[in-house]
């Protein structure tokens, strides 16, 4: 009797430890090497390394590929305007243009592999995860009431393409490592020319297709020294700050006068 209650009891909580396995979902834990990026007047672009854990993972081995990461880093959102420009006439003008409500000023992705290859567009639109996901909704006025889908595609596509070239929008297709089972790093480079505001950082779970979950965290660039100072004068007192460099323009313009008088 006593070596049936045991095997009985040994299969209960064998049952019941496989059942509470069964329950535990993964999720990830990640963070930013740095919570504060100081913007000086020598300022000429840096790095924020990321990094973060899978927890629960049953990863066997880094290069396993149970999971996938995709980090995405966004600057404050601001109204964007594309102009479209033709020939006419031999010159090229601006014909038409589109106004974008708010977009992210700075936006920068990086994942295990290409993003169309980790989940459906679907999931992808709901998160904003890639650059054909990014939300860009029209600014609709008395004349764009009856936009074109296609016209609209190409504007965008034209905005993501000149803040690509100005190295505000970029993306590594595997710029996210895993460095043990559960361990993942990953490195945004921040341009000299990042807007100076707030930045959200969010890190997406992955498995096999499915979103197991996310986290988010903020990193602030602030401006520090004479940069800092120039700017919250002219913020703060612009008519002064606008009299200063009219006199300091005019000061310069009479310094070269006598430094290089015509007649010399």
């Amino acid at each position: 009797m006593r070596v049936r209650a045991f095997v009985i009891l040994f299969g209960l909580l064998s049952f019941a430890s496989l059942g509470h396995a069964r329950d535990i979902q993964e999720s990830v834990e990640a963070d930013a090497s740095t919570r504060q990026v100081a913007i000086t007047s020598s300022f000429t672009g840096t790095e924020i390394l990321l990094f973060g854990t899978v927890e629960n993972s049953v990863q066997p081995s880094p290069e396993a590929g149970t999971y996938d990461i995709v980090a995405v880093v966004e600057g404050v959102s601001a109204p964007a305007v594309v102009r479209k420009k033709s020939r006419v006439g031999g010159l090229w003008i601006n014909t038409s243009s589109l106004r974008f409500m708010p977009v992210p000023s700075y936006y920068a992705i990086v994942s295990t592999r290409p993003v169309d290859e980790i989940a459906n567009p679907k999931i992808l639109d709901a998160n904003g995860i890639g650059f054909d996901h990014i939300r860009m909704v029209p600014a609709h006025t008395s004349w764009n009431t009856q936009l074109d889908p296609a016209e609209v595609e190409s504007f965008k596509k034209a905005l993501i393409h000149l803040k690509s070239e100005e190295r505000l929008y970029v993306k590594s297709d595997f710029g996210v490592s895993f460095v043990g089972r559960s361990l993942f790093r990953a490195t945004i480079a921040l341009p000299p020319n990042v807007p100076v505001a707030l930045l959200t950082t969010s890190v997406y779970l992955f498995k096999d297709g499915k979103l197991l979950g996310q986290t988010k965290s903020r990193v602030m660039l602030q401006r520090e020294g004479v940069e800092r100072f120039i700017h919250e004068f002219a913020l703060n007192k612009p008519f002064s700050y606008g009299l200063l460099t009219v006199a300091m323009a005019a000061v310069a313009g009479l310094a070269a006068a006598f430094a290089f008088p015509r007649g010399a």
